[in-house]
């Protein structure tokens, strides 16, 4: 009963908003810069509506999307689970897709074609996405339903795979199916961040297998209600494109030109990672306060997360901490001791939020020129 109560409240709450004339407009936008050579799309490809086990309708999650200055979604409904078959009988499992699409093309959002291979551990689930007909991956055999998603050229990733429901200590566990599909060419990228965890065992076995790096809400409720008002954002996948474009995401994912993104901390390979943030951090000031060896620096963040950083560099700050937090959209100001006058100097920045691998937080340099 109190489940059933909880689902037609945020459904009563998502009629309210569909009344409303809606701005796309929100105090919470996600921005990142471009990368040299790629464009940053802002993607969330694991979510859910009253088609699978979420508790709103397909327009809701596109709308959020739209607040949140996403690039792309894909609501990726359970094929083999559906707890509200009983109110929304739906055989076709592409009916969430053709809803959300029909809201989707009126504005500037992309939609990816998506469905979640639901099973017990060890297959555990897997979202396939850019699919073309979610109805035949519907399958009695797992084999069968990622061969399927292979057939449709869809990209695979494994979700969660450090849920305490399937991995009880909380550590993932490369079964003996995944490595198969591995090798079969049929999965293809892992969560490392999934809602609220970040699990560095998952990044450890994205490394170990080339597997793409994926950050995901995994949202049922509301954005506003799971995230929003408990002071976070939502987790993404930042694709790094060529153009801005489905297949253009796609062959991205594959070549596994990703970072995850949750808050403040960004999880990918250092190929991506270190020129993220480095195009991060603009140097809005260089120059040396008055007959004085001491440069004056201001550091723009131009991203919608926080970022801590320690410094690296072979000079000391002169009045600040060497380790400090530029806030979003904010400018630090920091004061350097070069002890001469220089023309240019580099400075080195350890990215405390950030990860490359385990363990290991990336050192991000930048050329300044002095004045």
């Amino acid at each position: 009963m109190k489940t059933r109560l909880h689902f037609l409240l945020i459904l009563l709450v998502s009629a309210v908003v569909t009344s409303q004339q809606h701005e796309h407009q929100s105090s919470r936008p996600l921005s990142f810069p471009d990368i040299p050579g790629y464009k940053s799309l802002k993607t969330d490809l694991h979510i859910h509506t009253v088609f699978s086990d979420g508790y709103v309708w397909p327009n809701i999650r596109v709308m959020e999307a739209l607040r949140d200055n996403l690039d792309a979604i894909s609501l990726t409904e359970h094929l083999e689970y559906q707890p509200h078959l009983e109110d929304i009988p739906h055989p076709d499992r592409n009916r969430s897709y053709i809803i959300a699409m029909e809201e989707a093309k009126e504005h500037d959002l992309l939609m990816v074609h998506g469905s979640e291979i639901t099973r017990s551990a060890p297959m555990g689930h897997n979202n396939a996405v850019f699919i073309k007909d979610a109805n035949p991956i519907v399958q009695d055999k797992a084999e069968d339903a990622f061969a399927e998603a292979k057939k449709q050229g869809a990209f695979v990733f494994w979700n969660h795979p450090a849920w305490h429901a399937q991995a009880p200590q909380g550590n993932p566990i490369l079964s003996d199916f995944q490595k198969e599909r591995i090798k079969n060419g049929e999965l293809h990228g892992i969560e490392v961040i999934n809602s609220v965890d970040y699990a560095q065992e998952s990044l450890a076995l994205a490394l170990e297998h080339n597997l793409t790096i994926m950050g995901t809400s995994d949202i049922h409720g509301l954005i506003d209600w799971d995230y929003t008002e408990k002071g976070n954002q939502r987790p993404i996948t930042l694709v790094f494109t060529k153009e801005r474009s489905i297949a253009s995401m796609q062959e991205a994912l594959f070549a596994g030109r990703t970072v995850a993104v949750y808050n403040d901390l960004m999880v990918g390979k250092a190929e991506f990672l270190v020129p993220l943030l480095k195009a991060s951090i603009v140097i809005e000031k260089a120059s040396y306060a008055k007959n004085t060896q001491v440069l004056e620096l201001e550091l723009k963040n131009v991203t919608s997360s926080d970022l801590l950083f320690q410094n690296e560099s072979e000079y000391s700050f002169y009045d600040s901490s060497p380790v400090f937090e530029i806030k979003a959209g904010e400018i630090k100001k920091v004061a350097i001791k070069t002890l001469v006058l220089k023309d240019e100097i580099t400075l080195k920045l350890k990215a405390l939020g950030c990860f490359t691998a385990p363990k290991t937080q990336p050192i991000i340099q930048w050329i300044i020129k002095t004045k």
